[in-house]
Parts: C-alpha cells; structure tokens; sequence
C-alpha cells in the first residue's frame, strides 16, 4: 500500500509503501478511496496541534472507501460495501462515556481520534474498528461521504445552537471549507438573506460566492455597525473572535467551532457579558452526531455539497506538497486526496 507518513519530530511527511495489513477479530479493512485534508492537520504539521509523539503516523481522519477484507469477527459488514469512517470514539467505561459524553473521555475523544493517534486515512488502506465504520446511504457519492466527518461536528454544533428561528442575524467568520458548510447548513434550514460571511482573503471570497447562496461575503471591516445574533466562529483566530465579540446584540452567542492554537488567548469584557446577556460556548467533534451526519449528506448532496462549487482540489497523495500549498494560499477552500 502507499501512504503518507508523519514524523511528529520533525514535522515532516514523506511518501512510503508497505504491505497491506491484515484485519484482525473486529477490525474492518477499508480500501481509501477519498481522504481530506482538514485545517486540523495543518495545525499538527506545523506543531500547534496534539497529536502521536511515540512513533510516526499515518493522518487521516475524513474518509471513505470500499471494504476489502474483515476480521473474523466482524458481523455488521461485508467485502465491497461503501463505507464512512467515524475516527472518534470513547473508551465506553469511564462516567463521561456512560453520559453519553465520549467527546470528554481522557482515553477517547480527541485524544484518540483516528488520523491523530491513530493511523488513518492518508493511505491507500487503512484498519479501523468496526464499531468505527459507517454505510455510505444510497444516492451518496463517495466523494461526497468523505465530508460526513466534519458534517458531524456541524451536526453537533446545531443540536448546541438550536433553536435558530428564520431571520436570526447570524455571522460566519471565516469562509473556508467550515464556514461554506456552516453557510449551507443555514440555507439548508430556511435561513436566506440573514447569513453574513467574513473573510479577508479575497481568493477565499470569491470561492464562497460561488456556492450562489446568496449570501454576502464581506472583509472584517465591512462588518462595523453591523450587528448579530448569533457568530460562529470558523477560523479559529482570536483576533477575529475577538473583533466579533461586540458586534453581538443584546442575548447574543458566540460559537467558538474553529480549532485556535492551545496558546491562543481571548479577551473579552465581563461587563459586556453582564449587559447583553452573551454566550459564548464552544463545539468539541462529535459525540453520537455520526448518524445525523449521514442524513446531512443525503439532504444536501449535490445541491450543496458540489466539490467544484465548494472549492475543493482533489490530489493524488504524491500531489501532498502541492495540496498543502494551495490550501495556505487560500487557492481552494478544501484539499482532498482520491485513489
């Protein structure tokens, strides 16, 4: 198989290839057909991001792929089914995993997604748990089941931000792959002339403007003397969150979904909090949202979820350099690789 492998050290990729693995007992075997790169990999490429220490790592954790052998105990799926990979999971013993909470476990959640921890899905094959694993519904590309991992975050982020009633002015920072999602996720739901976008980088801009949702795209500055209800929070800038802050109207919330640096700071006025009744809270992967996810996919398939529209590049993986460049100069809003 080829695959690309991360050197947490050095925080280097380098192209390599080893035999197929074999799955064992539950594990299922899933030939990749589609992997993305998602703006938590460029974080762990460039050290700002946990991720494994002990060894080097095969990233990965949006994909979807054809089943191609199963381990002896595997009951709940067959060789030649299409299948979405859910790379997080929770120990399924601890009281937060009872609660129904596995995005809180210390041994699961984050701290053992697959792709991050684990090997996962910059490879042309990878072994997952089949508890792990998930159909592709009927009328879905693979394609377009390879973005139900970061649908299912969204997912979990609208069961927070519910209820958001037609005409609520809402604020999307950042227009990259998240916030066209998020964008979509709102005209999918009814919301129409409401929705702001804000990015500063005019390639990024114009990408937005061609999913034609009718919504402005605007710079940072353009928002002053505007104000909102509801900002969710995209780019995982501060210094955006922070410009945000008080453009909120009175009972405004802050959704803060976009991954900032570990170091990164946020200041906000108390008092401000205290007058407007603000929220702020924050949107943690995917607890249980998996499911949700799939319908998402089914509901917005190819209206929305249109590669060429959404500005997403597909790559080979001995095309990884030229994806990761063409991401950080905001050419595309995604990279995906196809094999």
């Amino acid at each position: 198989m080829e695959f690309l492998s991360f050197d947490p050290k050095s925080k280097s990729l380098a192209l390599k290839k080893a035999a197929v693995p074999v799955p064992k007992g539950t594990e299922v075997l899933v030939k990749v057909s589609y992997s993305g790169i998602c703006g938590t990999d460029l974080h762990i490429i460039d050290g700002s991001f946990p991720c494994k220490e002990n060894g080097p790592l095969v990233m990965g954790h949006e994909f979807s792929g054809l089943v191609e052998s199963i381990g002896s105990e595997v009951t709940a799926f067959s060789v030649g089914q299409r299948v979405v990979v859910n790379p997080n999971d929770g120990c399924n013993t601890c009281n937060h995993c009872h609660g129904g909470n596995y995005h809180y476990c210390p041994r699961g959640g984050i701290h053992n997604t697959i792709g991050i921890f684990r090997d996962g899905g910059w490879s042309s094959h990878a072994v997952v748990p089949e508890t792990q694993v998930h159909l592709v519904p009927d009328g879905v590309s693979l394609p377009q089941a390879a973005l139900a991992e970061p649908l299912s975050c969204l997912a979990h982020g609208w069961d927070m931000i519910n209820p958001v009633t037609i005409g609520t002015r809402i604020l999307v920072i950042g227009a990259g792959i998240i916030g066209s999602l998020w964008a979509s996720l709102f005209h999918l739901y009814g919301q129409r002339k409401s929705v702001i976008v804000s990015e500063p980088q005019s390639k990024r801009r114009q990408l937005f403007r061609n999913l034609d949702l009718d919504y402005q795209a605007v710079t940072p500055a353009d928002l002053n003397g505007r104000e909102f209800d509801l900002a969710i929070d995209c780019s995982g800038s501060a210094a955006a969150m922070e410009a945000a802050f008080p453009l909120l109207g009175n009972g405004g919330r802050l959704c803060v979904f976009g991954v900032a640096s570990p170091q990164a700071e946020l200041r906000i006025k108390p008092f401000e909090i205290y007058m407007k009744e603000l929220t702020v809270f924050g949107v943690n992967i995917n607890p249980f949202t998996f499911p949700k996810a799939l319908s998402l996919v089914t509901a917005m398939a190819d209206k929305y979820l249109d590669y060429k529209k959404l500005g997403i590049g597909i790559y080979k993986l001995s095309q990884y350099q030229e994806a990761l460049n063409a991401l950080k100069n905001g050419d595309i809003s995604k990279a995906v690789f196809k094999f």
